[in-house]
């Protein structure tokens, strides 16, 4: 039988529901879907909501940087590197308007011919107020 060990990380905003960080099966290391909220106080970077819920301020490239450093974390906590990521399964709530962004962005994180694959997809909305969600999976030598 396979080896199995499930993570959570105190590095990484807690997850919004029962499920771990991420969990390893053989060689295999499967994320679940990491925003960017803060982890130190589950803020979400470059976003302000008045009181009614509306945005008063938003920079979706604050928040791709944010989701790639709570994915380092994650993967750090689970003992494996950003460069062990083999695919990427990326949620935006507003296709549009993020993709360039993230497009952008992305390419400055995965500059060599070992990037992982990659699948981007337009969803209506998150379990909290993040327009990006990232599900990852990464192999541990």
């Amino acid at each position: 039988m396979e080896s199995k060990q499930v993570f959570h990380s105190d590095q990484a905003p807690a997850p919004v529901g029962k499920y771990p960080h991420a969990r390893r099966v053989g060689n295999l290391l499967f994320l679940s879907g990491i925003g960017p909220r803060n982890p130190e106080d589950n803020s979400i970077p470059g976003l302000s909501l008045n009181n009614s819920g509306h945005y008063t301020d938003f920079d979706f490239e604050a928040q791709c940087h944010s989701v790639f450093k709570n994915v380092r974390r994650v993967l750090e906590s689970c003992g494996a590197k950003w460069e062990h990521l083999v695919d990427i399964t990326v949620f935006l709530t507003n296709m549009e308007r993020d993709f360039p962004i993230y497009n952008r962005v992305y390419a400055t994180y995965f500059t060599d011919e070992h990037a992982p694959c990659r699948t981007t997809l337009g969803i209506t909305s998150l379990p909290t107020p993040i327009a990006i969600e990232l599900k990852c999976i990464a192999w541990i030598p």
